[in-house]
């Protein structure tokens, strides 16, 4: 797929001059194809999904229950499919594949070593995210360029090359201020854990609360070192997270 930046004349304007309702209503205008929301029930997916339920966008909401999340988290998924009248289809991880895993780590084996952490997230996130991104046109997350150091060029667009799709970051320019404010004001389903100070919520033994000081994914398997700790749901195959690069076409080149 080409894309030129051109055809997208005004997309990544600041929120005060473009509403999330009209940036949703772009994306599905842009998208020829299946549109899918994934959600991890944070705060940004939820903006997104009462935005798009607002919107009356067609577009399928997911999420990937890797069998290790927050009660809390069950809880504001069931919250949500009552709000908003709907079904949030879940993928899992394939047995074939986290059974082996188990035997071979343990349950707690991630702690170990990145690499046994990253084999971990490929069986309970990523493998579960190729299943549900196949046939999609278009991805539409939560990923903002304020959420940590290396996500600081997210942008509106990204064409990516791994998953054959058009990337969409409704909340790129976002603040989390503005995303907790709008939330507040609307009276949108959230995870309780926010108000404990978890900002980036995930699997439950992988995640803490942030600490003063701290970035938004700080808590994020803070047992490792160094600032660009990501699952791999949004990079691309040689660790370089997805995005549109200024002065090019919206794409991510795929490694050779």
């Amino acid at each position: 797929m080409s894309v030129s930046l051109e055809n997208f004349a005004g997309c990544e304007e600041r929120p005060e001059a473009q509403s999330l309702i009209d940036r949703l209503r772009r994306a599905r205008d842009l998208v020829r194809g299946r549109l899918l929301l994934t959600s991890s029930f944070g705060i940004e997916d939820q903006l997104l999904t009462h935005a798009a339920a607002e919107a009356g966008c067609e577009l399928e909401i997911v999420t990937l229950d890797t069998g290790r999340l927050f009660p809390e988290t069950y809880e504001v998924w069931s919250e949500t499919e009552r709000r908003y009248g709907m079904r949030i289809r879940a993928f899992t991880p394939d047995p074939r594949d986290l059974e082996p895993l188990v035997a071979r780590m343990g349950i707690n084996g991630f702690r170990e070593s990145v690499e046994n952490r990253k084999s971990c997230c490929n069986v309970r996130k990523v493998q579960p995210l190729r299943r549900a991104l196949h046939g999609a046109a278009g991805w539409i997350s939560g990923l903002r360029a304020s959420q940590s150091k290396a996500r600081t060029e997210v942008r509106f667009l990204a064409q990516d090359y791994e998953y054959g799709l058009l990337r969409i970051n409704p909340l790129f320019d976002w603040t989390r201020e503005q995303v907790a404010k709008a939330v507040r004001e609307q009276g949108v389903p959230y995870n309780r854990l926010e108000d404990e100070g978890v900002l980036s919520i995930g699997c439950q033994p992988c995640t803490r609360a942030v600490l003063p000081g701290e970035d938004e994914r700080a808590g994020r398997w803070w047992w490792e070192h160094g600032s660009d700790r990501e699952c791999g749901l949004h990079v691309a195959p040689d660790g370089r997270l997805v995005r549109s690069r200024s002065g090019e076409g919206i794409h991510h080149e795929p490694s050779r």
